[in-house]
């Protein structure tokens, strides 16, 4: 009796977190606010919408990894963000802070996103090698393909959060 007991605890543990992952991965948000025009709450479907780019970077061990996203200034644009040409004395002090659901945390400045200052494309990264991101990884994914260190391409991204340095 014991072990048929033991048994319908193990299913319905099992079942209860199969079922919560589930519901958890297709409500995932990543939230874009702050300093911005109109904030934006965007589900996976919501970025399969948009315009992505391919990117590649190497893992802690050196290894390519290949992602597919769409570009921050993107998303940043959508949100009003100043950009561009508006992207200048005052403006220049602002940052974004990038949130993940761990709590973990890294910054980056505007023009370090937009493409009239730097050459480069940083994604929110919904796949990897055409394949949804991994459980621990996403299901969304900051993509800084050309630091020597993958310290700033954060997992498990929830907040892009834009704010003035001088608060």
């Amino acid at each position: 009796m014991a072990a048929l007991t033991i048994l319908i605890s193990l299913f319905f543990a099992t079942f209860s977190t199969t079922l919560w992952a589930q519901k958890a991965s297709k409500e995932a948000t990543v939230k874009v606010e702050g300093e911005v025009l109109k904030p934006l709450s965007l589900t996976l479907s919501d970025l399969a919408q948009l315009q992505h780019a391919e990117v590649s970077m190497k893992d802690r061990d050196g290894q390519l990894q290949h992602y597919s996203g769409v570009p921050v200034f993107e998303l940043l644009k959508l949100a009003g963000v100043t950009l561009g040409k508006e992207l200048k004395g005052e403006n220049l002090t602002k940052y974004m802070l990038v949130r993940s659901s761990d709590g973990y945390e890294v910054v980056f400045s505007l023009a370090e996103l937009d493409p009239a200052f730097a050459n480069r494309v940083i994604i929110l990264a919904d796949r990897k090698d055409g394949k949804p991101l991994a459980d621990g990884v996403g299901p969304f994914r900051l993509v800084v393909p050309d630091e020597n260190r993958p310290a700033r391409s954060v997992l498990e991204v929830s907040n892009l959060i834009i704010r003035f340095a001088k608060e």
